[in-house]
């Protein structure tokens, strides 16, 4: 019997831990989307936009047509 005045003060604080750390998860974004990641990952990108500056080959190519 004289366990429980040890197992009770044990388990409140176990509990106050759980919680604790259950609001620090909330609050730091862990539950926020959790299907968006996986949805996003099959999701094709066909709107890229090629920019001159990224293949500067491409753009001399450009040039040299329109020089002629």
């Amino acid at each position: 019997m004289e366990v429980i005045y040890l197992l009770i003060p044990l388990s409140l604080l176990l509990v106050g831990l759980i919680v604790w750390l259950f609001v620090w998860a909330i609050r730091s974004g862990q539950f926020d989307d959790l299907e968006g990641p996986a949805h996003r990952i099959l999701m094709d990108n066909d709107d890229i936009v090629k920019h001159p500056e990224d293949h500067p080959e491409d753009s001399r190519k450009d040039e040299d047509q329109s020089n002629r």
